[in-house]
Formats: C-alpha cells, sequence, structure tokens
C-alpha cells in the first residue's frame, strides 16, 4: 500500500519527495509505504485550515450535519477495506477492525446530531433596557494528533467534534497506520467536505517530534487534543503551555476491576477475558488490574484461565481471524518481558500464558502480584494482565486508587447499592458497574483523572473543549456613567 499527504483536497507527496516504511511486526514485510511529512507541509496544512476556516465558520448547522451523516455512511461503505488495512498495519482482528468502523461511524452520526445543540444563554443583568446573553463560537483551526490502536474510532472523534463546531482540522496520524488514517481521510474526502477543512500528515518517528513543534507553536493552531501515551502528552502540554493554547489530553490507563465477594463469578470472568483480551490488550481501557477478593479469588482465577485458554491465536493476515494476534512492534514484547520478569523474581505465579517472542505473545495472567512488582502500576499495553488479592472493600478501593492513572474501571458485585459505593470511591473517569472495562459509547463523555490527562472526548462535553464562550450584551445607547 501506498498512502500520500492531504493537504487542500489534494494528495501530495512530501515537499522533499521522502518516504517512510511501515512494515509487519513479525516477518518485517514492507505493508505500506508512506509520503513523510516535512516542517514544511506541516506549516501548510496550518495555513490552509486557517484559509478554509474563515468560510467553514459560517457554514450553517444542517449541511454540517449532511456532512458528518454522509462520512459515517461512507465509512460504513468501506467495512471490508479497514478491515483489511488494519490487518496488515497493526495486527487488528476482524472483530477489533469491525468495531472502530462501527463506533467511527457512530461517532460522526452523534457530532451531526450536535450541530443545532451548540447554544448560549440569556443571563439576567442588573442594566436596564439590557439583554445580557453568552455565544459558543467556533474556534479555529484544531491539530489532533492520533496513535494507532484505536485506529479509526480514535481519528474519528478528533475529527468530528471539532469539525461540527465550526473549527478545521490539521490530522496528524501515526506511524503505525499511515494506510488506515489515510483511508479516514478519504472518506471525509468522498463525503464532499470543502477543501482545506481537513488535512492529514504523517511522518516518521525521527520526524514527528520537529512536526509537532511547529504545529504547536504555528499561530494558526488554536487548540490542540492528543491521545497517546503519558510521557509524551506532558511534552506536549508543556509545550502547549508555552504558547498559552488548550489542550484535551487522553492518555495512559491501568484499568481495574475490581471483583467484590458477592460477584457473579461466571459474569465477572466474561468481562476480564474480553477487557483484557481485545486486541492484545493493547487499548487504552484495556483491563490489566484483576482486584479479587480472597474469598472467591481461587475460583475466579480457574474459571479466567480455562476460558482465557481457549482464546484463537494467530496472524490476521495469515491465518485469517483470531482474538490474540501479533503486537504492533516486537519492542512491546520487550517491555513487556522486562516487566513479567520483574514480577516473577518478586514472587508472582505464572497461571496462563508465558514471555513475548518479539511481538508474539500468548495470553498471559499473573497471580498474586504485589505493589512492590513494576507491572502492578506499569501500563502493559500487551497481552498479559495480573490478578491482585485484596481482602474486602476497603482494601478493593485502596488498591484500586493506588495507581497513577484513572481512566476506565468495572466492579462486580450483586448487592448494587455496596458496587455503587465502590463506583463512587474510585478515582476514575469511566466506573462500570457489572460491565467490562472496555467500553464506548459516542453520547457518553469519555476521559480520566490523574496522569490519563484532562478534558472529554464524545457527548455534549465536546462542546466545550472544541468552542469559545463569548459574553455579548446589547444595551441602550444612552446611559449614565461616572465621568
Amino acid at each position: 500500500m501506498k498512502t500520500k499527504l492531504f493537504i487542500n483536497n489534494a494528495w501530495i507527496d512530501s515537499s522533499d519527495q521522502q518516504t517512510f516504511e511501515r512494515k509487519h511486526p513479525v516477518n518485517s514485510e514492507v505493508m505500506t509505504e508512506s509520503a513523510n511529512a516535512t516542517v514544511t507541509d506541516a506549516i501548510k496544512a496550518a495555513q490552509v485550515a486557517e484559509e478554509a476556516f474563515k468560510t467553514w465558520k459560517d457554514v450553517g448547522p444542517s449541511e454540517r450535519r449532511r456532512l458528518l451523516l454522509k462520512v459515517a455512511d461512507v465509512m460504513e461503505s468501506k467495512t471490508p477495506k479497514f478491515i483489511e488495512v488494519m490487518a496488515m498495519e497493526v495486527g487488528a482482528s476482524a472483530l477489533w477492525a469491525g468495531f472502530n468502523v462501527h463506533a467511527s461511524a457512530n461517532v460522526f452520526r452523534e457530532a451531526a446530531s450536535l450541530a443545532t445543540q451548540i447554544q448560549g444563554e440569556t443571563i439576567p443583568t442588573d442594566k436596564a433596557e439590557t439583554l445580557s446573553m453568552t455565544l459558543r463560537q467556533p474556534v479555529g483551526p484544531i491539530l489532533s494528533i492520533v496513535p494507532w490502536n484505536g485506529t479509526a474510532v480514535l481519528a474519528a472523534r478528533a475529527i468530528a467534534y471539532p469539525l461540527v463546531c465550526g473549527n478545521t482540522v490539521v490530522f496528524k496520524g501515526s506511524e503505525f497506520s499511515p494506510a488506515t488514517h489515510a483511508l479516514i481521510t478519504q472518506c471525509v474526502q468522498e463525503a464532499g467536505l470543502p477543501a482545506g477543512v481537513l488535512n492529514y500528515l504523517n511522518s516518521s518517528p525521527d520526524r514527528s517530534p520537529e512536526i509537532a513543534d511547529a504545529l504547536i507553536s504555528a499561530k494558526e493552531i488554536r487548540r490542540i487534543n492528543f491521545t497517546g501515551s503519558t510521557r509524551v502528552g506532558s511534552i506536549i502540554a508543556q509545550k502547549a503551555a508555552q504558547h498559552l493554547k488548550r489542550c484535551l489530553l487522553e492518555l495512559g490507563g491501568k484499568s481495574p476491576l475490581i471483583v467484590l465477594d458477592d460477584a457473579n463469578i461466571d459474569a465477572a470472568v466474561k468481562a476480564a477475558v474480553f477487557g483484557s483480551f481485545l486486541f492484545q490488550g493493547q487499548i487504552c481501557m484495556s483491563t490489566e488490574r484483576l482486584v479479587v477478593d480472597e474469598k472467591i479469588a481461587d475460583e475466579f482465577v480457574a474459571k479466567f484461565v480455562e476460558k482465557t485458554k481457549r482464546l484463537s491465536v494467530g496472524d490476521p493476515c495469515v491465518t485469517g481471524d483470531c482474538i490474540i494476534g501479533p503486537m504492533v512492534s516486537p519492542n512491546s514484547g520487550e517491555r513487556i518481558n522486562g516487566l513479567f520478569k520483574d514480577a516473577i523474581d518478586k514472587g508472582a505465579k505464572v497461571v496462563c500464558g508465558g514471555m513475548a517472542q518479539g511481538a508474539v505473545m500468548p495470553a498471559t495472567i499473573l497471580d498474586h502480584v504485589k505493589s512492590d512488582m513494576r507491572i502492578y502500576d506499569e501500563e502493559t499495553f500487551g497481552p498479559i494482565t495480573v490478578v491482585i488479592r485484596c481482602k474486602g472493600e476497603a482494601e478493593a478501593i485502596r488498591i484500586a486508587n493506588d495507581s497513577v492513572y484513572g481512566l476506565s474501571s468495572g466492579v462486580f458485585g450483586r448487592d448494587i447499592n455496596r458496587a455503587l459505593r465502590v463506583g463512587m470511591s474510585i478515582e476514575y473517569g469511566c466506573v462500570h458497574i457489572n460491565g467490562s472495562t472496555v467500553q464506548n459509547e459516542a453520547q457518553a463523555p469519555y476521559g480520566g483523572t490523574k496522569n490519563t490527562g484532562y478534558g472529554r472526548f464524545d457527548g455534549r462535553a465536546v462542546v466545550d473543549e472544541f468552542t469559545e464562550l463569548k459574553w455579548l450584551t446589547i444595551e441602550p445607547f444612552e446611559q449614565q456613567y461616572p465621568f
């Protein structure tokens, strides 16, 4: 596959004609050859976005809605292509790729529904014969930096919500998934959005920092949203602060699933397997910690292991569909093996799976994990999860909150009042009672606390993220002033 940059409604090579390759993480076969953007290309994209904003901001809500609904239809029509490309670039199963397309279409449709819901309000005023109100207005060009793991849906939300609010977008895709992100851009193009409203860039890892620097500092860019690691998100936040630019950051996670002593164990096991191993555990809300009451831990672990061992393993590009495919990079295996060895050396028990070989790793479960082990709170982002045994409700809450992250979580228990009490006590942006940590609906706000970042995607929360709030008054000509 070969892809280019998309600037001002044209697919172009990079300004220096350079390309980079995305290789298969196991056999090193070239999957995609992509145009390798330069700083010159990035600045051009920002300038084009600023020019397009002058007219796009005045496009009526009905037309914005029509266009975004069209994008959703186009995306769904290309589902087979997304499944093919995501398997090649990021090892996605047909299940995960299909979910991404479905969720992406939902995002564009939810964004479309917001077109007429961007509202201000009237404000009581003490000034006679005066009308006081607030307005929501577009911000300007938005820089959207998107990762590879939720390849389609994370791109969709970074594009759709700024657009429906009247902004234009410079979309910086991931070097791990250039063809998938180009395909999303193609969907927007085919829907008929005006030139310059969406501009797409991609670049090799060595060029990405300078491109991000150039775009963050560019006077044309007004706000930034970034989904990715906490380390990089922190850097982006610091650079944006130097230019007084607001950020929306959705960063790392270490999502716990609390299993109380009165939980439906079979139901909890199903949620644990799904949340831990969908897309090889490479989802920001993957279940990376099972906090299980010691009274039921042995039964839970036995059933968890039994169900996990039945998961199909393979490479979607070779064997067809499977649940556990290759990780995105051999570096993932090396990193996870370091966490694995540290935990084993300190007393953790391997009850399922084992170490990674490059990008290939079986579904793995470690039991008896303790707080002195690195894997206790370091994000794994792979097909491995841990069981932490606890004594009662209070300790379960303490362990769940003993994390630098705060994205998603779940609580299983038959006593709903008790489960709700636990859910209200844990410090996470998303809490699901008797449900998996891996959940997303376009109409519900999504984001986290602590080192997971700040701001919210999805639902009405995005109106605040991608508009400016203006106070406006209409007053009589003749007024009394003190001088």
